[in-house]
């Protein structure tokens, strides 16, 4: 993975200097490990509008989403109605793909079932990196591991989950410490996947 040092003088993954939104979110975001059920499902719902377009477009939408679609909160989501949908639909602050749109609803509810069958959304996604954060910093885009994730979320009923869309969750909440190894974050972010599970 390319590196680029800013103007700061630090040296940072090279698509990080994308805007300033990329670079905040290089810095604060991308690679810590999440580990609240509901904030991986927010940052799963993220991905899936990522898909065809530049997560730099998403990213700078991120406010819009969270207040249009509740925070995220995905019993709220899962009781969405056709009104709502329209009222989504309508709204230019957001990404007005309907498909996309209607799986984030679908998506909610998938959330909530396979919560109540696993009891931890975050436990039941670590199998697919055999328990343990994987530290890498190659940056592919899909690997065996997120081809095992995409099918089983997709077997779970969630959509617009393929392994692309995976990988890249992945690597943002810290399933995967895919900063370069010249990068500053690589080792803040691999200490912080090394730390005990509480």
């Amino acid at each position: 993975m390319n590196v680029r040092q800013g103007e700061d003088g630090l040296v940072r993954c090279a698509w990080a200097h994308d805007g300033s939104h990329m670079l905040a979110y290089h810095d604060k975001e991308w690679g810590v490990p999440v580990r609240d059920d509901v904030a991986l499902f927010g940052k799963l719902i993220l991905d899936t509008f990522q898909a065809g377009l530049s997560w730099r477009v998403v990213l700078e939408k991120r406010t819009a989403f969270l207040e249009l679609f509740d925070g995220f909160d995905p019993v709220a989501m899962s009781r969405y109605d056709e009104a709502k949908i329209a009222t989504l639909m309508s709204e230019r602050r957001i990404i007005r793909n309907q498909a996309k749109i209607r799986a984030a609803i679908s998506n909610a509810q998938a959330f909530l079932d396979l919560q109540k069958q696993e009891g931890s959304f975050r436990q039941w996604l670590m199998k697919f990196v055999a328990n343990r954060p994987i530290i890498d910093g190659s940056g592919p885009t899909v690997t065996a591991e997120s081809i095992a994730m995409a099918k089983a979320l997709k077997a779970a009923g969630f959509k617009f989950t393929g392994p692309t869309v995976c990988y890249a969750f992945m690597q943002a909440t810290g399933f995967v410490m895919d900063h370069a190894a010249a990068c500053f974050r690589a080792p803040v972010c691999t200490a912080l996947l090394q730390e005990p599970e509480a």
